[in-house]
């Protein structure tokens, strides 16, 4: 494993850390503001009451009922559940948006230049996500109007806002897998299911799978076709350093130079990432 891989794996695990302690001492804090406020108002009523009742009859005791430990577990779990949601966020953004095609066809295109570390991962990374952002943004905004801003204003409840909100995501999907039916069609069998009348039909346990695969063979296809024009080049230099006898000279090394040089006449990166945002639209 290399080592940004490592920075980027103890990175998560803190911020996850980070989150459940949050979590955890906001709950405690409003148990503890909670109790303190049932404290302040029994003092309250007792001196209201009056001291020569409390000094005839001795000390006055209070029994408290409320439905505070009722609802504190489920509570606990809705805030754990919440956490747990945002711990699987990466994993979230990387399977069901346009992240995983874009990273491949990058990663693609250093390696076929031959660049084998420039860009370096995080500028790929980070490329990869703001054009998954720009791609996704009528998606987020659509779940944004739909479903965020119904729930905090309190008209609708979380199951309704988890629907709405998964709308969007399956529509973005679907289009997406316009001409890979099949790949539907292999989970289906797999889940044992029939034939459907409506795509809203199909569970999205068996559309997300579908989708991955279908990004992924997407993405090796944009790939091969960069590859393309970089392999002409290796082998005509190859051919070229045979011919001249010099076979103990890496071809690569000669190479390179004309990749960087064709890559940047033919403006690469503009070509590159402007084809690659349309194949979502």
């Amino acid at each position: 494993m290399k080592i940004h891989e490592k920075i980027f794996i103890s990175f998560r695990s803190a911020i996850i850390i980070a989150l459940l302690s949050v979590g955890l001492l906001v709950l405690f804090q409003e148990k503890t503001a909670y109790a303190q406020s049932v404290e302040d108002t029994v003092n309250a009523t007792a001196e209201e009451s009056g001291n020569n009742l409390s000094g005839a009859l001795g000390p006055l005791e209070f029994t408290l009922n409320t439905d505070e430990d009722a609802n504190g577990l489920s509570s606990t779990l809705q805030i754990l559940m919440v956490l747990t949601v945002i711990s699987i966020a990466p994993s979230i953004l990387i399977m069901v948006t346009s992240f995983t095609r874009i990273i491949i066809v990058l990663h693609f295109t250093r390696a076929a230049i031959g660049t084998t570390t420039t860009p370096p991962n995080q500028v790929l990374v980070g490329l990869a996500l703001f054009l998954t952002f720009f791609i996704m943004s009528p998606v987020l905004t659509q779940i944004n109007t739909n479903a965020i801003e119904p729930l905090s204003a309190g008209t609708i409840t979380q199951e309704e806002a988890f629907e709405a909100g998964l709308a969007p995501i399956r529509t973005f999907m679907l289009e997406q897998l316009v001409g890979h039916e099949k790949d539907i069609r292999l989970f289906m069998d797999i889940a044992k299911m029939d034939t459907v009348d409506t795509t809203d039909e199909i569970p999205i346990t068996v559309l997300i799978p579908a989708f991955i695969i279908s990004e992924l063979r997407t993405a090796f296809i944009i790939g091969f076709l960069i590859y393309i024009p970089f392999i002409v080049i290796d082998m005509v230099v190859a051919s070229t350093l045979m011919s001249m006898g010099m076979m103990m000279l890496p071809p690569t090394m000669i190479s390179m130079p004309f990749k960087i040089l064709l890559f940047i006449m033919a403006d690469g990166w503009n070509l590159v990432i402007g084809e690659l945002v349309q194949t979502f639209y």
